[in-house]
């Protein structure tokens, strides 16, 4: 079973023998996962030669890209889902990810750490030090993490580009899901991350 909590969630979220681009796929754990358990037409991007070389090896079909130049090059609609998982904070341009994502693909799936999690708060008001937490492991001069938001943060983002949220789960520390009941500052102050299903408003 995978490691990654967020990725049982994204497999949730996929509908069988669909068509799927994942932006960012890294070794194609995710991608794997997916064409193994729903038959689905996996596709990948990674910017690291390694992993493009990992997914390869997998038996997967990936390409080497940058999500900030290269989602451009893809023609309107050609996926059913478009996958960003923990990647989307290591973007230059959020927004024209987002924004290419949602051309490009009929829903889009995002996942990403958050930022308005208790532990970061302390970390940064109590300790004044930059945050390191499991979803945030990375010593702030070495982090590939550039652009950090919390789960309201993106919420706002959704609104700023007129998507539309499907379905929207955050995970405490173990990886749980938390209720899906709770208002927004509840998941923005408990949920370590989150996972979206997004569509373009019609």
């Amino acid at each position: 079973m995978t490691q990654r909590e967020d990725f049982r969630e994204i497999a949730r979220l996929v509908r069988p023998g669909s068509r799927v681009l994942d932006v960012g796929c890294g070794d194609g754990e995710l991608l794997g996962l997916l064409a193994d358990t729903k038959g689905v037409d996996a596709r990948g991007m990674e910017i690291s030669q390694k992993g493009v070389n990992d997914c390869v090896t997998r038996g997967l079909s990936v390409v080497q890209g940058d999500a900030d130049v290269d989602l451009a090059d893809y023609p309107d609609d050609g996926f059913d889902y478009v996958i960003l998982s923990q990647t989307l904070q290591a973007t230059r341009n959020p927004r024209l990810v987002l924004e290419q994502m949602l051309r490009i693909g009929k829903r889009a799936i995002v996942s990403f750490p958050n930022f308005g999690h208790w532990r970061i708060r302390w970390q940064l008001g109590v300790r004044g030090r930059m945050p390191f937490t499991d979803n945030l492991s990375y010593p702030w001069w070495e982090t590939p993490n550039i652009h950090l938001c919390t789960i309201r943060d993106f919420v706002a983002l959704v609104d700023l580009i007129d998507a539309q949220i499907l379905r929207a789960q955050a995970m405490d520390r173990s990886g749980a899901p938390m209720g899906m009941d709770a208002p927004w500052w509840v998941w923005n102050l408990f949920g370590e991350q989150a996972v979206f299903l997004l569509e373009r408003k019609t």
